[in-house]
C-alpha cells in the first residue's frame, strides 16, 4: 500500500507541474471598449458547484477585468443587488435575462462564466454582453488540466491507508466506504486546493488573454 501510495503521488506531482491550458477568443469588430468602465461577473455556471470555488473562479476573472482598465462589481454586491429585486444570477438563461441583470447592478456590460466540464480537465468559456441590446462583445474559451481527479484519488488512497493503519474490518470498510464515496462525489463543491486554484487561474489567463481593454494591459 505505502509503495503505491508513493508512486500515485509522484505520478500527482509530475502531472500538477506539467498541467497547461489554452484558449482562443473573439471580439466584436469596431466596437469601442473605452465606454465601458464598470463590469460585474454575474454568474458562474455549469458543472461546477459550490460558492467557493465560483467565488474564486469569479475572483480570478475580476483580476483579468482590472488589468484591463474595467472595475469590476463584488461578487457580495452583484447578489445582495439582485436579491432585493427578487432575481437570482443563476436564472439568467438569455441575453434578454443578461440586459436586465445589467440594468439592475447598473453596470454597461456583464461577464457570464460557463464551465460545462469540470475534472481533471476542465472546459470553460466566458461572454462579456451589452446591456443595452443583450448582443456579445467579446468571447472566449479555454481548456486545460487542473489535475482534481487525480489529487481526489491520491487522498483517497491516503484514507485507505489510515484505516487500514486503524485496523478492524467494520473499521476499514467504513473508511473505504467513505473514501470511495469522496471519489465519486468529487468535491466541486469545497474551495479548490493550492494546485486546482493554480491551474485553474492559468486557464483563466489564456480564456482572456485576447480580451480587450480599456487602456494598456497591466503586466504582472
Amino acid at each position: 500500500m505505502r509503495a503505491i501510495l508513493l508512486s500515485m503521488l509522484s505520478c500527482g506531482l509530475l502531472v500538477g507541474g506539467c498541467a497547461s491550458g489554452k484558449g482562443e477568443s473573439y471580439t466584436r469588430a469596431g466596437y469601442n471598449f473605452g465606454k465601458i468602465e464598470k463590469v460585474a461577473v454575474v454568474d458562474v455556471t455549469g458543472a461546477v458547484r459550490g460558492e467557493p470555488v465560483k467565488i474564486q473562479i469569479t475572483d480570478y476573472f475580476n483580476m483579468e477585468l482590472m488589468k484591463r482598465g474595467f472595475v469590476p462589481v463584488e461578487r457580495s454586491q452583484i447578489e445582495s443587488l439582485l436579491k432585493e429585486q427578487k432575481f437570482q444570477a443563476s436564472d439568467v438563461t438569455t441575453k434578454e435575462d443578461a440586459a436586465r441583470v445589467g440594468k439592475i447592478l447598473n453596470v454597461p456590460a456583464v461577464v457570464l462564466v460557463n464551465i460545462p466540464k469540470y475534472g481533471e480537465d476542465l472546459n470553460m468559456t466566458a461572454k462579456m454582453i451589452d446591456v443595452e441590446d443583450g448582443s456579445i462583445l467579446w468571447i472566449g474559451e479555454g481548456t486545460g488540466s487542473t489535475g482534481k481527479t487525480l489529487s481526489t484519488i491520491v487522498g483517497a488512497v491516503a484514507g485507505a491507508a489510515v484505516g487500514a493503519a486503524v485496523g478492524g474490518h467494520e473499521t476499514k470498510d467504513r473508511v473505504i466506504g467513505g473514501v470511495i464515496g469522496g471519489v465519486l462525489g468529487g468535491v466541486a463543491g469545497n474551495a479548490l486546493s493550492p494546485q486546482q486554484a493554480d491551474q485553474v487561474r492559468k486557464i483563466i489567463k489564456k480564456v482572456c488573454e485576447k480580451m480587450p481593454s480599456r487602456g494598456p494591459v497591466i503586466k504582472q
